[in-house]
């Protein structure tokens, strides 16, 4: 069971705070979701309000975050420039040097650069504070688009869905793209939105409609992986010119159409490995890679390790293996 201690805050809001409590702590076991201690920790002195002004109790003081295996810090009230408090900074620090998981959601990017666990990374937060994150922390290299950022052992998001966009994210790279997919099902939202996917989309989260000529060339393409498909496949589906396709797409799903077949392709590879014994070669084919050379160029690019790797830590037979070692 792994640890997640969750940061609370004065004026946190509470979408924002139960965004990874929700991620990791709802009960899912009857879906083979593996459980998580979720402690909700006081980051500073009580009594602590929400934004809303709803009084929060939280049963963890900042002693908890000692051995947790990812701290996440979901929001900070960065608009009057205060400074985060000194314990909780020092308790971030000693964290991470021990090895845990850092994640700052939306505002909470700026308790992190406080922090200096941010300075010479890559991070985000939300559209409208980039420019004063780059702005008080000139040593962070912050994107100012994109929807969240992996920098190994310190992440961070934008703001409100793409909080669930990167909490799926780690729990994807934690315990498997099935996992996180059986979570997604559970919380009625996309199984996975790449992090580099722009911040301003005329939809935040994708709908594909019926009788939608966006939707068909997706079910097409989702239905057709294993092809070598191409931009212009995809807008004969649509019954658009390949400028019109490319534009609309990248407009409804915040990336272009070949970014978005290569996550799907990647996701379709997890699956298989986690749930088959195919060999890599066939599910290279499978899930449209053409060969094991380019699956393995491709994960070692998205998910830092090789699909025999992965295999070897998301698969179900390795579980099985492992409950088996352990019981």
């Amino acid at each position: 069971m792994a640890t997640i201690a969750v940061v609370a805050v004065n004026e946190t809001p509470l979408f924002h705070l139960s965004v990874p409590c929700e991620v990791f702590g709802a009960n899912r076991s009857e879906d083979g979701v593996p459980r998580h201690e979720v402690r909700v920790v006081a980051g500073e002195p009580g009594p602590l309000q929400s934004s809303s002004g709803v009084v929060l109790q939280t049963p963890y003081s900042l002693d908890a975050i000692a051995d947790a295996d990812l701290v996440v810090v979901p929001w900070w009230r960065h608009y009057d420039d205060e400074q985060p408090p000194a314990a909780l900074l020092e308790a971030l620090r000693v964290a991470h040097r021990r090895g845990a998981r850092i994640a700052g959601l939306c505002g909470g990017a700026f308790v992190l650069a406080a922090a200096g666990l941010l300075n010479g990374r890559r991070a985000t937060t939300h559209w409208m504070f980039t420019d004063k994150l780059a702005r008080l922390y000139p040593a962070v290299r912050v994107e100012p688009k994109v929807l969240y950022v992996d920098d190994g052992d310190v992440l961070t998001s934008a703001g409100t869905a793409a909080a669930i966009d990167l909490c799926l994210h780690l729990l994807r790279t934690s315990n498997g793209a099935e996992v996180a997919n059986k979570v997604a099902r559970r919380m009625v939202v996309p199984p996975h939105r790449a992090g580099g996917q722009a911040q301003y989309v005329d939809t935040p989260v994708p709908v594909v409609l019926e009788r939608d000529p966006l939707g068909e060339a997706v079910r097409f393409a989702l239905a057709n992986l294993d092809k070598p498909l191409t931009v212009d496949d995809l807008a004969g589906e649509a019954a658009m010119s390949r400028r019109t396709f490319a534009r609309q797409f990248r407009a409804r799903m915040g990336a272009s159409p070949l970014q978005w077949l290569l996550t799907q392709r990647t996701m379709l590879a997890q699956r298989l490995l986690e749930t088959s014994d195919l060999p890599v070669e066939a599910v290279a084919y499978r899930s449209g890679f053409g060969s094991a050379v380019a699956l393995r160029a491709q994960f070692q690019r998205a998910l830092g390790t090789s699909p025999r790797e992965y295999r070897m830590t998301f698969s179900r037979s390795a579980a099985a293996a492992l409950e088996c070692a352990v019981g």
